[in-house]
Parts: structure tokens; C-alpha cells; sequence
């Protein structure tokens, strides 16, 4: 598979984890985020696919893009995957709350400019 394919490969799953948590996570507070395990736990999952994906991402898209925060989401991935114990909810929270809206605004437009570009409707 071409660079260009892979790339376009991780941005979409990056999309579609960042759509799933502001699913996951609408009409919900804070409160309703803490205690729920479930809830954390799918948002946990969905905030590491995006780390993992962005991760893979050939460095020279990131270095064409940097509107995308790469490193702050792969640090995530970073402590998710690795440092799961230190996992605090009220900042997860903030990143699924604030952050990942901003991104899927920010992906949304590379991801259909790299499908109409290969001619993918």
C-alpha cells in the first residue's frame, strides 16, 4: 500500500474513533462520565485508536499538516496504553469534551480532500 493510502487509511480511523467518543459522550456531564465505567472505558478506547492512528501517520503528512496536534495525541495514546493507572477523568474528559470536537473539524476536510483526490466519492 502507497504512503498516501496509508495515510489516508489512519486519518479515517482517527475520524471515525474521534465521531465515535462525541457519540459516546453526548448529553452527558462530567458526573455522568465518572461514574460510569463503561462510558470512561469506550472513551478511553476510542482516545487510543486516535493516538495509535496518528502514530502510524507518515511523518511528512504530519510535517504538511501541523494544524494537527500530533504529539499532545499520541502523548494520550502514550498514557493510556502505558500509564493506565494514572489515568485522571476529569482531564480525559477535557479532551473528549474540548479536544476531540476541535479535531474532528480539523480531519474532516483532509480526509475528504484525500478521497476526492483519489477519486473516492
Amino acid at each position: 500500500m502507497s504512503k498516501d493510502k496509508e495515510d489516508r487509511a489512519y486519518l479515517w480511523d482517527m475520524l471515525a474513533a474521534a465521531r465515535t467518543v462525541s457519540e459516546f459522550i453526548q448529553g452527558k456531564t462530567l458526573k455522568d462520565y465518572q461514574e460510569n465505567l463503561m462510558l470512561r472505558s469506550a472513551v478511553e478506547r476510542q482516545v487510543e485508536i486516535i493516538g495509535e492512528a496518528a502514530r502510524k501517520v507518515s511523518r511528512s503528512f504530519k510535517v504538511e499538516n501541523p494544524q494537527i496536534p500530533w504529539r499532545p495525541i499520541q502523548a494520550q495514546r502514550h498514557v493510556l496504553a502505558h500509564e493506565y493507572g494514572e489515568i485522571i477523568a476529569e482531564r480525559l474528559w477535557l479532551v473528549a469534551f474540548d479536544n476531540v470536537p476541535k479535531l474532528v473539524n480539523l480531519l474532516t476536510p483532509l480526509v475528504e480532500s484525500l478521497s476526492l483526490d483519489d477519486g473516492i466519492e
